[in-house]
């Protein structure tokens, strides 16, 4: 999150942030590749799969259904696709609206925290959640975008959404993976032939497969439930290690890591010459690139932290990991917020100087949002979708 919060943030300056430190796409029309930045976000969907073992594990074990598991699996989801298809909608125009855009995009992230957000007392609590869920209602019947279309009708039904947002795609990569692990739990033989099968569909869609389906004209089967969700099944994989009481060793821990990241990185270079490497496209190598560098730096940190105990690393992360929804929330919701209060031109003003002016500025607004949701969380306050 802290990474997210500062590429993005940089990525504001414009030209005098260095191409390495943007997404590829950003300063590249077409080719293949990717930088560090292209990482940030598959690295959400493979720690939302590592988490799934965890979760859903301790509610089967507890002697839960898989069906009635699916129930939170489904809001959970829903919660994310709702969220993001405002967010992907970014501002409505100001004139057709009657109010500043700006205004309506901050109501719109402190609607979506109070609609998810979870404190003591109970009862104040479900009143707030409650208001901000209306809110977000309104919200979204009020926007009129600047062609004039709206996020939603009823007559017809539709819903306006040129794609479902970073928050709609971990939704749906979240529904794919949580479904495979209700099917196989830690079968580590299937969640890898999972993995294969939905990196599979990439190609099946390219080549017209999917064409005269309903939903293949709401979501991409290739990318997002395909190549995507796969990074998600790979996150369970390497999760479903850590729950094995066979693999409890650190030697056998690192060596089952390894050897994933060298699977990983030699399929990619074996389907490079496929469609190449891109993150906007989802390609298989992108997404086996990132399953093979986001598992090494998880060993990395697991070396660090578990093993050898260096707690000044771990105990940071564990603090500022608590409320990452809430962080990219509030970090979304910077720029109308600071157009709505006038601040935005002082703010653009603080990276004029150069690089290391704009560094120390994304740098500074990542520390403050991560030190703010992690002073909430303490206090009691976190979102919970």
């Amino acid at each position: 999150m802290f990474t997210m919060i500062c590429v993005n943030d940089l990525a504001g300056a414009g030209r005098i942030v260095p191409d390495w430190m943007v997404h590829f796409s950003d300063r590249h029309t077409g080719g293949s590749g990717m930088t560090f930045v292209d990482l940030v976000f598959p690295a959400f969907l493979f720690i939302a799969g590592m988490s799934i073992p965890f979760a859903l594990g301790a509610r089967l074990d507890r002697g839960e259904s898989p069906g009635r598991s699916l129930l939170p699996i489904l809001a959970r989801t829903a919660a994310l696709l709702l969220i993001g298809v405002l967010m992907v909608n970014e501002s409505p125009d100001s004139a057709k609206l009657g109010w500043p855009a700006a205004r309506w995009s901050t109501l719109m992230y402190l609607a979506a925290i109070a609609a998810f957000g979870e404190f003591a007392p109970r009862a104040a609590a479900i009143a707030v959640r409650a208001a901000g869920f209306v809110l977000l209602a309104w919200l979204a019947f009020a926007f009129v975008g600047p062609d004039g279309h709206r996020i939603i009708t009823l007559a017809p039904f539709s819903l306006h959404h040129e794609w479902w947002g970073i928050l709609g795609l971990i939704g749906w990569a979240y529904l794919v993976g949580a479904i495979a692990f209700l099917l196989f739990r830690g079968n580590r033989t299937a969640l890898l032939g999972c993995m294969a099968l939905l990196l599979c569909l990439y190609p099946a869609e390219r080549s017209g497969l999917f064409h005269n389906l309903w939903l293949a004209a709401h979501v991409g089967f290739g990318g997002t439930l395909g190549s995507q969700a796969a990074i998600t099944v790979g996150g369970i994989l390497l999760a479903s290690m850590l729950l094995d009481p066979a693999l409890t060793p650190v030697r056998s821990r690192v060596r089952f890591t390894l050897l994933f990241s060298a699977a990983t990185a030699a399929a990619a270079l074996l389907v490079h010459g496929l469609y190449g490497i891109g993150k906007n496209s989802a390609t298989p190598s992108w997404c086996l690139w990132a399953c093979a560098i986001i598992a090494t730096l998880w060993l990395l940190l697991y070396l660090a932290v578990d093993v050898k105990a260096w707690g000044f690393i771990g105990r940071p992360l564990a603090a500022a990991g608590q409320n990452v929804l809430l962080a990219y929330l509030v970090s979304e919701m910077l720029p109308s917020a600071f157009a709505l209060i006038r601040l935005d031109g002082w703010y653009g003003r603080l990276a004029e100087p150069g690089l290391l002016f704009a560094l120390a500025r994304s740098v500074g607004c990542a520390i403050a949002i991560l030190a703010v949701t992690t002073a909430l969380n303490r206090r009691g306050f976190r979102l919970k979708l």
